[in-house]
């Protein structure tokens, strides 16, 4: 675990180093592309944050493999070698994305070689564990398709959250923390070597998201970009494979006795190795929509909206930053939740506190839907959102002439509550189409 944790720290302190240059590199490159209609920021703010991160990888990698205990990794794996040359290759692309605007179509085609690279080089597929039936090998194609398959919708989910300061880095961080303690689990509490490059690779990633996030909160400096975004997609979808076809599950003994019983012993195992994409639901749950929403409206799937979950927040009141927050909140439930349940899936108090915590998130979800009022000997404690507002006194001085038809010449355009959605000081902006309100995001 201490040479876990000193990889974490090193990768996180070189990406969070490297930022504040690659920052002005981005500047002085041009790399600050104009605000589009779907973007929440208000200001052009560069890219190319995935260069620092890419970096961190390289750094992490390289110290791992000068690491006593974390050598073996290197000796007896071909992994993290498939895994720096997927990376480089999908950074590459992202690099040039960011810059250039690239096609979607190639940038597609680029997730599925870089894919394919990996898959090449033996980071693949190989079995699938079945409860009640046991280990399923899989031919190469089935086992290459399946892993191209999962790399290109991890990749793609977590660029599609990439849409407020602070929000993929951070939820990544917390799919890999989460990751990273079941891999850890499976290679030392069952000593299961095989796991050991996906608890390494989890490691690497949280640190590259804790180092870059100081310069992508709120407001951020900085974005990660598709260079940033593609990386870490791939990162997280390559620990996923190397814990789901590297490791038998015959090793762990959980197919033994009737199927009842087997189907029951491996229920706790057989979630995150099957269903790994759980750990970044939110994510795929944002790309299934987005997909069903385009297709439906007779777009192609990859045409950028605003419709995505953290753009549903914005509109329905909440801030920004409170926006990210909830996004965390219900992507450390899922994660978390999870795997309390790999571990204790007899427990009924994990059942009930992921039950108790989803209500919270739920109420969390519609606050801005309620507006309480404190009463009147708070006021002066309460933030302004919740005191009570005076009526305006309004004059005819103040209208400025009247019209016979009855309209104030003097009146202005009503002005948007904000970018955001609504203020700490008023209601939300009254219009339906944010585009007309001079929205930037």
């Amino acid at each position: 675990m201490r040479d876990y944790l000193l990889t974490l720290c090193v990768t996180a302190a070189v990406t969070y180093l490297l930022t504040g240059p690659v920052r002005k590199f981005a500047i002085a490159t041009g790399a600050m592309p104009e605000i589009r209609a779907r973007d929440v920021h208000r200001e052009p703010t560069p890219r190319l944050g995935g260069i620092a991160m890419f970096f961190g990888l390289c750094a992490g990698l390289l110290v791992a493999d000068h690491l006593q205990n974390l050598n073996s990794v290197f000796e007896q794996s071909n992994e993290p070698r498939a895994l720096l040359s997927g990376a480089a290759l999908i950074w590459l692309i992202g690099v040039l994305d960011d810059k250039f605007e690239l096609d979607a179509l190639i940038k597609l085609g680029a997730q599925m070689i870089s894919a394919g690279v990996m898959v090449a080089q033996g980071l693949t597929i190989l079995w699938l564990p079945i409860p009640g039936v046991g280990t399923v090998a899989l031919t190469p194609w089935q086992g290459t398709l399946l892993t191209v398959a999962l790399v290109v919708l991890t990749i793609n989910a977590v660029n599609f959250v990439d849409g407020l300061d602070g929000l993929a880095a951070g939820m990544v961080c917390i799919a890999a923390a989460a990751f990273f303690l079941y891999a850890y689990r499976l290679w030392y509490g069952y000593t299961i070597e095989a796991a050991a490059p996906a608890t390494l690779f989890a490691a690497i990633l949280m640190g590259m998201c804790l180092g870059f996030l100081p310069h992508n909160m709120h407001p951020a400096r900085i974005f990660m970009g598709d260079s940033g975004s593609m990386l870490i997609g791939l990162i997280l979808a390559a620990s996923a494979i190397s814990i789901t076809g590297q490791v038998d599950p015959d090793v762990l003994r959980l197919f033994e006795g009737s199927t009842r019983e087997a189907t029951h012993a491996a229920l706790p195992v057989f979630i995150p190795l099957v269903l790994p994409l759980t750990i970044i639901a939110i994510p795929m749950a944002d790309l299934v929509l987005a997909i069903v929403r385009r297709t439906w409206k007779g777009q192609s799937p990859f045409a950028a909206d605003r419709g995505h979950l953290h753009h549903r927040l914005l509109e329905i009141g909440h801030s920004h930053s409170r926006a990210v927050l909830i996004m965390y909140f219900w992507s450390a439930l899922i994660a978390f939740g999870t795997l309390a349940y790999s571990v204790h899936s007899t427990s009924m108090w994990i059942v009930l506190g992921v039950v108790a915590l989803s209500a919270i998130g739920l109420v969390l979800l519609l606050l801005p839907r309620f507006t309480p009022r404190a009463p009147r000997w708070a006021q002066s404690v309460v933030p302004p959102r919740y005191r009570r507002r005076k009526p305006a006194a309004v004059t005819t001085e103040s209208l400025g002439p009247v019209d016979p038809a009855g309209s104030a010449e003097g009146e202005r355009e009503p002005v948007p509550a904000g970018v955001n959605g609504a203020t700490a000081l008023g209601h939300r902006s009254r219009f339906t189409d944010r585009s007309k309100a001079g929205a930037r995001g």
